[in-house]
């Protein structure tokens, strides 16, 4: 029902609408390092987790500890869900608000690690993110985090809008239907779009029920994205005649980063990764194919 809304408000624009986003978003981030701090206290050991001393002693003490990245990897995500949206919010808004967002994203998971250290041995009976919150706080968190996973998913849609209106402009795609709901900068909505998402959207939750179960697919689309978005930015270097010296370590270096990312989220290919790479692959026919 939260889906089918949030698809159907798209033809009226999102300005209106919009207007809130900040303040609950900013309500959102706020909460997340108020829980972190309060819990932090549970066990001042897990401070030690800012230093990436042992998350590199980690990987070259035990070879299969690469595949931890996979597990978790999805605490990167939402820097690059950023990027889609890079023409609607602007790039100095990104970079000054990043700030605040980051740390209150460290916060959190320093209080999640102390609270799981300090109910270390007993059964995991709730998941730690709600189990930091007291209990008098559960139902508004969880009224805040749906809010937060709504105004996410509307940034989402938003970039697939303009990418697909690029690829249109590109010739990469059918000409389709591009609508104006506002005078707002850079805002636009593509009916045929909006409906192709919507049927994904509603196909995917109905496959994969539960929220857990998404996490191997979506990890696997992020890393490919990380990776084309890498290559992508190495031939930009290379037709702005940058010293291939500069533009040959960024690449190596990224690459090495990110492959270590994929080989660790290639291992969940059967587990769920293969629907990223179905629904990629048919996107990629369309495309070509045109």
């Amino acid at each position: 029902a939260i889906i089918s809304l949030l698809f159907f408000a798209q033809r009226f624009g999102t300005a209106a609408v919009g207007k809130g986003f900040g303040p609950i978003m900013f309500l959102w981030f706020s909460m997340l390092a108020i829980l972190g701090i309060v819990n932090i206290g549970h066990d001042l050991e897990v401070l030690y987790a800012l230093s990436p001393h042992y998350g590199i002693q980690l990987l070259i003490e035990h070879p299969k500890g690469v595949f931890i990245l996979g597990a978790v990897f999805l605490c990167t995500t939402g820097a690059e869900a950023l990027y889609a949206d890079l023409g609607h919010c602007g790039r100095q808004n990104i970079q000054v608000s990043w700030i605040f967002v980051k740390t209150c994203l460290v916060l959190t998971y320093l209080g999640q690690a102390a609270w799981l250290l300090h109910h270390e041995g007993m059964p995991l009976e709730v998941n730690p993110f709600y189990g930091i919150m007291p209990d008098w706080f559960l139902w508004p968190g969880i009224i805040i985090a749906t809010l937060a996973a709504i105004i996410a998913s509307q940034a989402l849609i938003s970039g697939s809008f303009t990418l697909a209106s690029e690829a249109i402009r590109l010739g990469f795609l059918p000409k389709m239907t591009v609508k104006f709901p506002t005078n707002m900068k850079g805002q636009i909505y593509i009916p045929a779009v909006n409906g192709f998402l919507w049927l994904g959207c509603i196909a995917v939750v109905l496959y994969f029920e539960r929220s857990s179960n998404m996490e191997h697919a979506y990890g696997l689309a992020i890393v490919l994205a990380m990776l084309c978005t890498t290559i992508l930015l190495s031939n930009w270097l290379v037709v702005k005649r940058v010293n291939s010296i500069w533009v040959w370590a960024m690449l190596l270096f990224y690459l090495i980063l990110e492959g270590l990312f994929l080989v660790a989220n290639a291992s969940k290919f059967t587990d769920g990764g293969y629907v990223t790479v179905l629904i990629a692959s048919l996107l990629f026919g369309t495309m070509y194919l045109w």
